[in-house]
């Protein structure tokens, strides 16, 4: 024969707890990277913008401040295009998205001149004609550098995110 003790309720008390994960939480400390090579096209030049847009507006950036850093991208890309030669036509834009900036560096393999023209800024735009695009470039963004290694030319753009992390004095280096 079989005896069975009463049980009464059986619902767990464990039940309501939290679960607690073992994995690590999800944090944006690791950057985020986005490389394209393009060639002389507007339309690429859109598509980097494209990408720009959408770190922008991941990162938490108002309106505004994501159509004028897209701009200042399509801008950066098209002044580029007129440093590329027929040896090496095509122009690496990589994006990364840290926690507290966005940087775009555009390069190219060839001479070793800045891909958005920093000469214009230097004191030489009379002689060549005027900033143009280049305004946009650098309202759109906190900070420029330029390097210059092994005939391949670099330009970095830095765009600040997050309170207290605008440079409220943009350099260019």
């Amino acid at each position: 024969m079989f005896a069975y003790a009463p049980t009464g309720f059986t619902i767990v008390l464990t039940a309501a707890k939290l679960v607690r994960s073992l994995w690590p939480p999800a944090v944006a400390n690791e950057p985020k990277s986005i490389l394209l090579h393009i060639d002389r096209d507007a339309r690429l030049a859109a598509a980097a913008g494209g990408v720009a847009r959408y770190l922008a507006n991941v990162a938490g950036l108002d309106n505004e401040a994501i159509a004028r850093l897209q701009s200042g991208v399509i801008a950066a890309c098209s002044e580029a295009f007129a440093h590329l030669t027929l040896d090496h036509p095509q122009l690496e834009v990589a994006f990364t998205s840290f926690s507290d900036r966005l940087e775009v560096a555009l390069s190219h393999l060839g001479e070793d001149s800045p891909a958005i023209g920093l000469d214009s800024i230097a004191g030489f735009a009379a002689q060549v004609g005027g900033a143009g695009s280049l305004e946009i470039v650098f309202a759109a963004f906190d900070r420029v550098q330029y390097e210059a290694h092994g005939g391949e030319a670099v330009t970095r753009l830095t765009k600040y995110i997050g309170p207290g992390n605008i440079d409220q004095s943009p350099s260019i280096t």
